[in-house]
């Protein structure tokens, strides 16, 4: 369904969603009425789901990103999933296969939110929790 000139649309947009559809077009040699009807398609068939903002967390007052993997305790998983849409802390968050069920990435503001973060998570389950130090490669 995505062809090459398609995938050169999205290589383009994920480098910068805010791209016009001029310049995508100028670089791959399509018109921008063509690459507009293009990422028309490409929304139409929900390739393209969402256009984001990438955040610098550390510059709007957290100070701490990690990945905390939750363990499940028996019976918690439904009430996990219904329930952490409450949670302004969890940026992303992944269902993973393993012994453990829930992968997060998460954003805090210094050691003591984190400590009631992983407070408020023990009532669903076993945490462990992985600082991040820095991002070594991204999409």
């Amino acid at each position: 369904m995505v062809d090459q000139i398609d995938q050169l649309i999205l290589n383009a947009l994920n480098y910068n969603s805010r791209i016009s559809f001029a310049d995508i077009g100028r670089k791959i040699n399509l018109s921008p009425s063509a690459v507009r009807e293009r990422i028309q398609k490409l929304e139409d068939h929900e390739i393209i789901k969402n256009y984001t903002a990438e955040i610098d967390y550390s510059k709007v007052g957290y100070g701490i990103e990690a990945f905390i993997i939750l363990k499940l305790h028996s019976g918690k998983l439904k009430l996990f999933l219904n329930e952490s849409t409450k949670f302004k802390e969890i940026k992303k968050a992944y269902r993973i296969t393993g012994s453990q069920n829930i992968h997060m990435k998460v954003v805090l503001k210094n050691q003591l939110h984190l400590q009631e973060f992983i407070d408020q998570l023990i009532d669903y389950g076993d945490t462990t929790t992985h600082l991040i130090l820095s991002e070594i490669k991204s999409d």
